[in-house]
């Protein structure tokens, strides 16, 4: 079932999500070479704070740590150490949440460590970026979930990588419903499996969280022994995106979006609905 919200429960989920987006920009200023992965969850931690919010990965699952911290091969749920210190020339994606009065919010980026980056990692973050935004874009009423799955595999297929071959598309992890809970249905593919079906279709006061996960190589993945690290199988850096995202009587808003998403869905010819809590 899909949980759909009110306007009302968007405006919390947008509160949680502002949230989300705080902790994006303290821990985005402070992942510079030298800087453990734990120093970022601490960072993190205050943010929570602050706020009066509480952190939906800790503890989930027995997830230790407030944020998930992904370093090159690491695809996503990377786990904060004293022992990972961040080099110039890495990439992190940083993936967080936050709960405000029971409302989740949950959203993830890829950044640059330093300075150097080879222009196949910027291509690769660009891409993975931007094919969320595309992702974004398809939220449209009376669209269904695999158009918003078919919007992303596109804008990633259309991408001339560098260097010749394809992007990898990982086959394992996607988006999700989200609401009272992170993880709620339906699960979000970044690419169309037919199999499949068209899925439910979108109506105001559905909630996704979109997030491509993209790297320089194979679409595949496995677990490391702490249960929780995924890393890609041929050893290829990748990049993590994610927003959650409303969409509304008024057209979508990006709920983790400090701007509500309007400055990238305009080049979409996107208008975004009025921000409640503005």
């Amino acid at each position: 079932m899909v949980q759909i919200k009110s306007p009302e429960q968007i405006a919390k989920m947008r509160a949680a999500g502002l949230v989300v987006a705080a902790i994006h920009a303290a821990t985005r200023e402070a992942a510079v070479p030298g800087a453990s992965t734990k120093d970022l969850d601490e960072v993190a931690r205050k943010v929570l704070a602050e706020h009066g919010a509480k952190s939906n990965f800790l503890g989930y699952g027995g997830f230790p740590a407030t944020i998930c911290t992904s370093v090159n091969d690491v695809v996503v749920h990377g786990i904060p150490s004293d022992d990972v210190v961040l080099k110039d020339g890495d990439i992190i994606s940083i993936d967080c949440g936050a709960i405000v009065d029971g409302w989740h919010g949950d959203a993830a980026y890829t950044a640059f460590v330093g300075s150097g980056h080879a222009p196949e990692l910027v291509e690769l973050s660009r891409v993975t970026e931007e094919s969320m935004w595309a992702g974004i874009a398809a939220m449209k009423q009376g669209n269904r979930l695999v158009d918003v799955s078919r919007a992303i595999e596109t804008y990633i297929r259309r991408q001339p990588k560098p260097g010749g071959g394809r992007y990898g598309i990982i086959e394992d992890y996607g988006g999700h419903g989200i609401g009272t809970e992170m993880h709620m249905d339906p699960h979000l593919l970044n690419y169309v499996d037919r199999r499949r079906g068209k899925g439910p279709k979108l109506v105001p006061g559905f909630c996704l969280a979109i997030e491509p996960m993209v790297s320089l190589g194979t679409p595949r993945t496995e677990v490391l022994s702490d249960d929780w690290t995924v890393i890609t199988t041929d050893g290829t850096w990748s990049s993590h995106w994610e927003h959650s995202v409303a969409l509304t009587e008024q057209g979508p808003l990006v709920l983790t979006a400090p701007d509500g998403g309007r400055a990238k869905l305009a080049e979409y010819g996107i208008q975004t609905a009025p921000d409640p809590l503005a």
